[in-house]
């Protein structure tokens, strides 16, 4: 009995193991060989363990951090833009615009002898809001005929609003709606937390840019459309109102200096006449806008489709040159006691507790026991690093033979990040993940003025240098 029983069982083993599913690989997919093989490659040593155990509690960035990293804490500076008062973008995007109306509250507060001044931002930014609203709009109309897959309505109806940008929506918004104070009309929940509103407003402009494109379908011509669209922005007004409250348009207001003495009499100005008393200056003709993108021909020039807040407002046009060309801009711009527009990638490499950026604040290398090698080009190409973040440039280290050693930014992330609100990059940092500079054109030599005379080549919306900096 022993014997027909083994064998039974023998059978429905066998039966067993046959029953269980095979997995089929595709030709690329991975194969239990090749599992295999990698295990191999990568013993498991009892550094590795150490290492598991140290990440099953820690961060990365924690476990890589480069002990005594002499780039922390040197705060030495050479040439330095006096700065009062740091600003908060909270929870927004808005870094492009807190940087765009730093370099013209600096310039201000300089002229006048001013305190801890600042722009109204909320007021700015409801413009801002309304004007790609209407970008967005106007966008559709115009690209009705095409069809919904075409890849410029495919980015559209991806990214109908944003509260993100560059410093060319500082100057389409400034240009035309002018600026108030500050106090006038302070910041709000919605200012500082702008995810709700930008998901609500998003929503309804798809709804919105649907319906355009299905009275166009319908014949309705441009006019009618158009007639629609301003329909439209009544209730894309009316949502800002509720959240960011209703821009002022005019307010009574005397500047105050450090000491707080009133610099002339109380006077009623709208925000266009503020403007062009205090800063005055025609932001459209006053700067250049200079990159960095190894990736394409240095001394050429560039614009985006789309790169722009308003339909009718600045096509930026952006001057590509190699760093050794725009480092010098930015120092005589420094040593004339005027901030600048900066962007750049602001997540790689930053210590947040030092407020350092060094590309020896972390060894990921010794850590994973790999090397990361691509370089600046091979980054943007392959979507890796762009730029992210805006600052206002202000200070540079200059050694004896008047080279930079390193860089400051006054931050818009409050008086308590970073470096007492401040950010501290080195120069090889600058160099590897530096991407926009904006730029007095005072400070700019004249052949490099030449060079935007070129006609410059347009790029689709969608290429990877070109995100809106938050």
């Amino acid at each position: 009995m022993i014997k027909p029983l083994l064998s039974l069982l023998l059978c429905v083993s066998a039966l067993s193991v046959s029953a269980q599913p095979t997995v089929s690989v595709g030709r690329g997919g991975i194969t239990a060989e090749m599992l295999q093989q990698m295990r191999k490659s990568h013993p498991t040593t009892s550094a590795d363990r150490a290492l598991r155990n140290a990440l099953a509690g820690t961060s990365i960035n924690q476990l890589a951090t480069q002990a005594n990293n002499p780039d922390a804490t040197d705060r030495h500076f050479s040439n330095e833009v006096p700065s009062k008062g740091i600003t908060d973008q909270k929870s927004s995007g808005r870094c492009w615009l807190f940087t765009g109306l730093n370099v013209m509250r600096s310039q201000m507060i300089r002229q006048y002898g001013l305190g801890d001044f600042q722009f109204s931002q909320s007021y700015s930014f409801f413009y801002d809001q309304l004007e790609k609203s209407n970008l967005f709009l106007q966008a559709v109309i115009d690209n009705a005929k095409k069809p919904m897959s075409d890849q410029l309505n495919d980015w559209l109806f991806k990214n109908p609003l944003s509260d993100g940008g560059t410093f060319c929506g500082v100057i389409d918004v400034v240009s035309k709606y002018g600026l108030v104070p500050a106090d006038v009309m302070p910041e709000s929940y919605n200012a500082n937390n702008t995810s709700r509103m930008a998901n609500i407003l998003s929503l309804k402009l798809r709804e919105y840019g649907l319906t355009l494109r299905k009275l166009s379908a319908a014949g309705k011509k441009s006019a009618e459309l158009e007639k629609q669209k301003l329909q439209m922005l009544g209730t894309i007004y009316h949502i800002l109102t509720i959240c960011l409250g209703e821009p002022v348009q005019h307010f009574t207001y005397t500047l105050r200096d450090a000491s707080g003495k009133a610099l002339g009499e109380m006077k009623t100005f709208t925000p266009q006449e503020f403007y062009k008393e205090y800063v005055g200056n025609d932001l459209k003709q006053t700067y250049v806008m200079v990159m960095n993108d190894p990736s394409r021909p240095y001394h050429k020039t560039y614009t985006i489709d789309m790169d722009r807040h308003s339909y009718d407002g600045l096509q930026w046009t952006y001057l590509n040159l190699p760093m050794e060309e725009i480092k010098p801009l930015a120092i005589a711009s420094i040593k004339d006691s005027t901030m600048m527009y900066f962007s750049c990638d602001v997540g790689k490499y930053l210590d947040s507790n030092t407020g350092v950026l060094s590309l020896r604040n972390y060894d990921y290398e010794s850590l994973f026991n790999t090397q990361f090698p691509m370089t600046k080009a091979e980054r943007i190409q392959t979507f890796a690093s762009a730029s992210s973040h805006a600052m206002t440039l202000m200070a540079v280290d200059l050694d004896k033979e008047g080279k930079p050693s390193k860089w400051m930014v006054e931050n818009s992330w409050g008086a308590s990040s970073g470096y007492k609100g401040h950010l501290i990059m080195t120069d090889q940092w600058f160099d590897e993940y530096m991407f926009r500079l904006v730029v007095d054109k005072k400070y700019v030599p004249a052949q490099t003025l030449e060079l935007l005379k070129q006609s410059p080549t347009k790029l689709p919306a969608w290429d990877p240098l070109f995100a809106g900096e938050e």
